[in-house]
């Protein structure tokens, strides 16, 4: 497998979760009541979007083919929050819960490619940036779930 190659599959796997992460976000905003969630999870969504954007700018930018759509594990995890959220008292703690959860899935796949010592300085800061805008928003929302509980 070329070096190229490597970093452009690398970069497709985090492609994928913030495609999944956005439909996530957007599929959150839809089963809570609270505006300012809402707006939260709008926000969220946006700037998965974007994060999507600068990814397929960089695998492009290799030369290799940019994913298109997310997967089918995002697909069942926004199943589960929109079915867990009609079946719990409180649908908005418990969407917290499972969007932190996924935040949290999406940390530990930047940790693990940020691993690579091989990437070039571009393509890790890109990920460190957008590794922290991760950790912000799960602090973010670890605060909104106090707030609902």
């Amino acid at each position: 497998m070329k070096y190229t190659e490597e970093i452009s599959n690398k970069l497709n796997e985090l492609l994928i979760k913030n495609y999944d992460a956005e439909k996530g976000y957007l599929n959150a905003a839809e089963n809570v009541d609270s505006p300012t969630l809402k707006i939260f999870f709008k926000r969220r969504a946006s700037e998965r979007s974007e994060f999507a954007k600068d990814l397929r700018t960089e695998i492009l930018r290799y030369g290799e083919v940019p994913e298109n759509s997310g997967s089918f594990k995002g697909t069942i995890h926004r199943n589960w929050m929109s079915l867990k959220s009609l079946f719990t008292s409180n649908d908005e703690e418990a969407i917290l819960e499972e969007v932190i959860r996924g935040e949290e899935a999406s940390l530990e796949e930047y940790n693990e490619i940020l691993k690579d010592k091989t990437l070039p300085p571009s393509i890790d800061s890109l990920l460190i940036k957008q590794k922290n805008a991760i950790q912000a928003s799960i602090n973010t929302e670890k605060v909104h779930e106090e707030l609902v509980s």
